[in-house]
């Protein structure tokens, strides 16, 4: 069900689902996708029942939509990182409460840091696509598995023309793009529904000005069980960041490859994840 979740940094367009007493599980999506990549996820979870929350990102909500002309600061990590704190907080998971953390992409980004920071607030971790931020920089340095190349497009969503250009004609260069990663037409959509307007399309791309480059962010060793889905078809992350992630968590760790599945995993291979995320959360309770 759609909710709008207020936090004193904005509010923010959700999918909520399950029992509010339910132990909890946030779901960040990447770029340039929504809360609707969890659509599977969500009710999945719920009937399992666990509460889950897949909310629209910083500037993705309209509510929680800074202009990056402004203050692009209010897209760095750390705001970030916040933002999932204070929706755990007005779920009412405070500062003793431990939450499942999900995230894909970008969002899986902002849960490498929030594990690497904030530990005690995780009961479990999964991460979907994107490399423990230490890997990923090695495959930078090293241009393993041609890593520069399959990162070029970060380079072009800090031309100021970009968000322009993934927008007109309806949107159709967003459109073929994930079209292009097999997302179905139903799903994309969805997604650039959310991202229709250049104040959004602009708020989505300040993530990427924001940080300078993925691989700028220190994350050391992570300490809270972890799994990571990776799709070895995935074509802007190559093998070596992904193998590579293993020597990052200090936890108990499953790398688990999808065969012929790319980048937009819950798209492609929607009841994988959501087998492997139920499997985790099974895991953790039966760890205590």
């Amino acid at each position: 069900m759609q909710q709008t979740i207020a936090t004193a940094a904005g509010s923010f367009t959700a999918e909520v689902a399950g029992p509010p007493d339910g132990p909890l599980v946030v779901l960040l999506h990447g770029y340039p996708q929504s809360r609707h990549s969890w659509r599977h996820q969500v009710p999945a979870l719920a009937r399992a029942g666990y509460l889950a929350v897949a909310a629209d990102q910083r500037g993705y909500s309209p509510g929680a939509r800074p202009d990056p002309a402004v203050d692009l600061a209010a897209y760095g990590i750390d705001r970030l990182v916040g933002d999932v704190l204070d929706l755990a907080a007005a779920l009412g998971r405070g500062a003793s409460t431990r939450f499942h953390l999900v995230g894909h992409d970008w969002g899986g980004q902002v849960a490498w840091v929030l594990a690497d920071r904030h530990p005690e607030r995780l009961a479990s971790l999964m991460v979907l696509s994107r490399p423990h931020p230490a890997a990923f920089r090695r495959a930078l340095e090293a241009d393993a598995d041609n890593q520069r190349h399959r990162s070029r497009h970060h380079r072009a969503f800090h031309d100021p023309a970009t968000a322009h250009l993934l927008l007109e004609d309806g949107a159709r260069r967003l459109r073929r793009n994930l079209a292009n990663g097999s997302v179905p037409e139903s799903s994309i959509g969805e997604y650039v529904a959310v991202l229709a307007t250049p104040a959004a399309m602009e708020a989505a791309l300040a993530w990427y000005r924001a940080a300078g480059s993925l691989d700028a962010v220190n994350v050391g060793p992570i300490s809270v069980p972890t799994v990571y889905l990776w799709g070895d078809a995935d074509a802007t992350v190559g093998r070596d960041a992904a193998a590579w992630t293993a020597e990052h968590v200090t936890a108990d760790y499953r790398f688990e490859v999808l065969p012929g599945v790319g980048h937009f995993i819950t798209d492609q291979a929607p009841e994988v994840v959501t087998a492997h995320l139920l499997d985790q959360l099974a895991r953790t309770a039966r760890r205590g």
